[in-house]
Parts: C-alpha cells; structure tokens; sequence
C-alpha cells in the first residue's frame, strides 16, 4: 500500500498581472499544503497568464516569469508543484512547465501539440518540442534538464500531458504515460456549451487506459477578455472520478484533493491483459529528491453534485453563469464602476440587462454583498450599499431612447424590465436630435429624405442619435457600455455601426438569436437555480423582435427583414461554421427545414450569403465578445473572412440554377 494525496487547482489568472498571478499560485500551494497535499498541478501557464498574445515574444515576459518563478520557489517546500511559464530555447519560444519540488526547479518539460483552432493561436508564438528530445535549460541559475521527461519522486512515476497534448488522436507522451503512477495535465481550456462532459470523459478514459491517477487542472473566469474558463479541474483514477472543483466560481482560486493508493493503481492495470508496455527511451526519467510522507487510505470520495449541472437545462444555466462571470472579470479587471445598457424593450437588451443583475445575485450568493463589491474595486463597496437592491441600481443604468417610430408597447416593456432588475432606469426622447440631422442632410443634399428613396438612411440615423447620449451615461459614470447585438445579427450585418453596436463589451455577440429566445422564455417562467424566475420577462416575450425604426405602418419584424431566426442559425452554421458552398448549404438546409418551397429556400440562403460576404467589415468592428460557443463569428479569435470579396458569385449562380431546375 503506498498512498499519497493529490491537489488540483483552477486559477483565475489575468495575462502579465505578474503580482496578483503570483499572489494566486501562492494561495493555492496554502490551501493544498492545510489539505495534506505533496502533488499539485496548476494550470497551463500559470506564472505570465495563458493569453499573452504578441507579448509571449517579447524578451521581458520571459524574464519576469523567470523572476516570479524564483519568487515562489520557497512557498513549494515539502511539495510537487507544476508551473507554467514560457521559455526560450534554440531561438524558439516553447509552451512549457516547470516541474518545482521542495524549493527547487527539478526539470522543464515542453508542450508537444499546439492548439491552433477555433480561438487558439499557439503556433504563432510557440514551436511544438520534438518527439522524444531532451537537452538542457538554464532557469533559475540552474542548468535543468529540459524537453520529454517523466519524474519520479520517493518511487512515485509522474508524467506530464500539457493540455492540447491529450486531445490528439496520436497523443505524444504515451510511454511515459504508460509507467507513470499519476499524470498532471496544466490545461487552459476555455468553456463552451457541452465541452465539460467531453472534458470529463477525456480525464475518466485517460486515467482508466493508461491506469493512472489523471489530474487536470484548469483556468477559471475571464482571463483575457474573450474566453471564459469554467474552473473545471478534476481527479480520476482508474476511470473513477474522485473529485472536481465547482464550475463558475467567483474566486481567485479553488482547490480540490484526493488520496490515491498508487501501489494498489499498478496492480490493478496490470492485470489488464490488453496493456502493453511502452518503454521510455533512457534519460528520460528525473529523479526528484523529496522523501513523501506516509499517509492512509481514506474512502474512495464522491464529487459533490452541483444543483444546477444536471438536467435537461444545462444549456441555458452554463449560458447564465459563463456570462455572469465573464462580466464581473471584466468589470473589475478593466477597473469600471459599473454597466449601462441601451434598454430597448426588445429581446437582446432585455437579455444583457438580465445577465448583468445576475452577475451581481450570483457573486453576492457566493461572496456576500459586500465581498462582491469589495473584489468589483467598486466605491460603494465599503457600505453604503446596504442591500443587494441597493447595489444593483448603483451598478446597472438602463436607458430607453424613443423615437417618433417608438411604441408604448417597448417603452413600458423596457420600464417593467428594469423596475424588476431594480436598474437606475431612465428615458430619453431623441426626436428632436433625429429631425435636427435629417434637416442638415435635406438642406445639404437639397432634397427632403424620404422613407421610399432613403430607407434604410432612415433608420440607421435614429438607431445612432441614441448612441452619444448612452455613451454619455457611461462617461458619467466611469462604466462600461454593454452592445446588445447578437450573432446571428452579426452573421449577416443586421446591425448599425454606432448604433445598437455602441459600446466597450458585447457580451451576447457570440450567442444565436434563436437560443436568446429561448433563454428568455426559460428566465421568465423559471429562471436560473438559486435566483429565480423574471416574470415581466412577458412584456418582452410576447413581442415579435423589432428594429422599431420604420414608421408603425410598416409593421417591421426581425424576421421580416431577414428570414426566420431558427433557419438564418441554421444557414448560418452549415455557411460558416461547416465550410459549405452556397449550393452545400442549400442541400443541407432543406433536409432540415423541408416546409419551406424551393425558390422561398434558395432566396434565405442566396440573402444569407449576400449579406455575409458584405458585412464583414462590421464584424470586424464589433466591441469583444464573450465565446460561449465554438461556432463563432469573432474575425479576431475565431473566424477570418476577407473585408472584401467577390460575393460568392459563381457560387450563386449555381444556386439559383439548381433552385430553377428545381421548380
């Protein structure tokens, strides 16, 4: 019987904030040496912050994380600790981990597979380590053996995977994992709907193939401004799993450890009559001078269940929480004093607003009122906030701006709205700012606008009169701007630049209409576990979503302007997210929407494509958006697209011949 205990940890690190990364690994060496921990692994570049971007290639990052590395070298006496940082070797930079033990850096093992999808973009600023290489680094003051190692700590195998490393089909440390007792994976893996059971089966199988203890750590919160990272750290061994930390958290850090009996591990995998041994090749292994203490065998644990994580709402609880927490990093760490939203009455503003009164539930339910404000950097933290209501009319001001093409039905939507959020709710009429610009332009132009000559002039300049006025708001209040537009909006330009696109954050611009629809629905009927349903959510619901910016006559619909939400999400994935030709897309989409005619069909999807090539230029000026799914349409993470382009031309043509042989 040989027993040791393991500690995870998630982080909630902040690129290049060199004291508060620090401060962070500090604590959680605290908290895993009060659990009786001697192995820990942290997260996946923990010592500079995981979204460094350009700045990994800047000579000083290195050196401070070198620094910091040194720094914390005493607080890991008695302790297996992983730290991440970047290194230089052979004019190349490497994505790296440092494994440190009882105040010593025992050896630097490289990052083989680099993430280069979907958000990431590692293969700009790292080069993958080689298969089975080793050389030599000096870090610290001391020359350390560096590349494809595996450790070994009073008899305890340990090997590393560094996050991207295990979700290769032809994962590299493979022999070293095939000897080792316990496996550290430092991962950075942002949230995305549904990736936490795909996470979790990766660890379960990992720990139960290779008969090992798999520990995966992970990021948490809103590190950078994009990403969220859900704090999802786990500890499996041999296809159980022994503990996870709580997703979402409001923390700095949370910890979680086990107890393994790694003795009784080996016996059990091998009796496994389909394992075979793969050998390391020599030198590989580190010996790592740290005598371990006894310790006994405790009931195997069971993780906690979380109320919220299980069901057939997950989706919309995730969205409410990954949200909820990316707002309150990014409040507090761009240092604002609050929010202001564009309050149409609508479904988008309705749901931001809704989104930001429930970062402040959820951070007050887990903080306390006052530890929320206080870690928010807010000035009214100290106090004289009494009341979590009182809170949330300091923090959130909404605005409704009318028109003369405004309708009571939005306005006291919007009103019913923010008396249930308990916003500071204001209402502005900006008519007068409307007529005063159509009149310039007549007497320049020496013509009168007119709604059959100048559409959509027309309601792009009542949609950007609003916006200096709301920006004004924020100004005054030292707070940020949310825009409320959404993807599938962005999808295909539905949206005016400077107008409803207004602001510093946009924090739905990464979610479809459709699913914001829905999510509404269930907030107002349910509402997210521990906080509960919004009611006068109906006033919004029961509209139709509008622009509201053609006279009342028109009865202008979303839908009307555009198609369907559910059919534009659908063209819009199949366009974008699978690669498909206008045609491809067409093919597809009928299979799935078999109501629609034909030639009804093919206009959808020749207008999706129109308005997708030409609109990318508003894409590309959106405020940063929240990746809540990996179908996304940010051109600076995500999805590139040429500003300009030929429009699909030969693709269209083929479209419509196909649809008029069709009929």
């Amino acid at each position: 019987m040989r027993c040791i205990r393991v500690a995870v940890a998630a982080l909630n690190q902040t690129p290049l904030a060199w004291d508060q990364n620090k401060a962070n690994i500090v604590d959680a060496l605290r908290r895993a040496r009060e659990a009786g921990a001697t192995f820990l692994c942290l997260p996946e570049l923990c010592l500079t912050g995981y979204g460094c971007e350009d700045a990994f290639l800047a000579p000083g990052t290195l050196r401070m994380a070198e620094r910091v590395l040194e720094e914390v070298l005493p607080e890991t006496r008695g302790m297996v600790v992983s730290l991440g940082l970047p290194v230089e070797f052979g004019k190349a930079i490497f994505n790296a981990c440092c494994l440190v033990a009882d105040g010593e850096p025992r050896g630097i093992v490289a990052k083989h597979a680099l993430a280069g999808d979907g958000l990431h973009y590692e293969p700009r600023w790292f080069k993958p380590w080689p298969l089975g290489r080793r050389s030599e680094l000096t870090l610290c003051g001391v020359a350390l053996p560096f590349g494809d190692l595996e450790f070994e700590c009073d008899g305890v195998r340990l090997a590393f995977e560094i996050c991207e490393d295990a979700w290769v089909a032809h994962r590299p440390a493979v022999a070293a994992l095939s000897m080792a007792d316990v496996v550290f994976n430092p991962s950075a893996s942002h949230f995305a709907f549904g990736k936490h059971e795909i996470r979790k089966r990766l660890v379960l199988e990992s720990s139960r193939a290779f008969g090992v203890c798999y520990v995966y750590s992970n990021l948490l919160g809103n590190e950078a401004g994009r990403a969220i990272y859900d704090g999802d750290a786990l500890i499996a061994t041999h296809g159980r799993l022994l503990a996870r930390t709580e997703r979402f958290l409001f923390q700095e850090v949370t910890l979680v450890s086990a107890v393994v009996d790694v003795e009784l591990g080996r016996f059990q995998h091998a009796r496994l009559t389909g394992h075979q041994l793969e050998l390391p090749e020599p030198g590989a292994r580190v010996a790592v001078p740290l005598t371990l203490p006894p310790l006994a065998p405790e009931p195997t644990p069971r993780p906690r269940p979380v109320h919220w994580d299980s069901g057939d709402r997950v989706k919309e609880e995730e969205f409410t929480r990954a949200v909820a927490l990316g707002l309150f990093d990014y409040l507090r760490k761009s240092r604002a004093r609050g929010f202001v939203i564009s309050l149409s009455g609508g479904a988008d503003s309705a749901a931001v607003a809704c989104l930001a009164r429930f970062m402040l539930s959820l951070a007050t339910t887990e903080l306390g009122l006052r530890g929320a404000l206080r870690k928010l950097g807010l000035p009214f933290g100290d106090g004289s906030a009494a009341t979590e209501a009182d809170a949330a009319r300091l923090l959130i001001t909404t605005v409704y701006q009318s028109t003369k093409n405004s309708s009571e039905v939005t306005k006291s939507a919007a009103a019913a709205v923010a008396n249930a959020l308990g916003t500071e709710h204001h209402e502005l009429d900006v008519s007068a700012l409307v007529a005063g610009y159509e009149s310039l332009v007549a007497d320049a132009i020496g013509r009168p606008l007119t709604w059959e000559e100048d559409d959509v002039s027309l309601q792009n300049i009542q949609a950007r009169a609003r916006a200096p006025s709301v920006w004004l708001f924020a100004n005054l209040r030292a707070a940020l701007l949310l825009s409320t537009s959404n993807r599938s909006e962005a999808a295909v330009g539905y949206a005016t630049m400077d107008g409803d696109t207004a602001g510093g954050l946009s924090p739905i611009a990464g979610i479809d209409k459709a699913f914001l629809l829905r999510w509404l629905g269930w907030v107002e009927n349910f509402g997210p576990s521990g906080i509960g349903r919004v009611p006068e959510l109906a006033a919004v619901n029961r509209q139709s979503p509008t622009a509201e910016l053609r006279p009342p006559g028109a009865a202008q619909t979303d839908e009307g302007d555009l198609m369907p939400y559910d059919l534009l999400d659908a063209i819009e994935r199949s366009a974008v997210r699978d690669k498909r030709s206008p045609l491809e897309a067409f093919v597809e989409t009928q299979l799935a929407f078999p109501d629609y005619s034909v030639p009804e069909l093919g206009a959808y999807v020749e207008r999706f494509f129109v308005l997708w090539s030409r609109n990318q230029w508003k894409r590309e000026r959106y405020a940063p958006s929240f990746h809540v799914d990996d179908a996304n349409l940010d051109p600076k993470t995500w999805c590139r697209f040429p500003i300009l382009s030929g429009d699909f031309e030969r693709e269209l043509a083929e479209l419509r011949a196909f649809v008029a042989e069709a009929r």
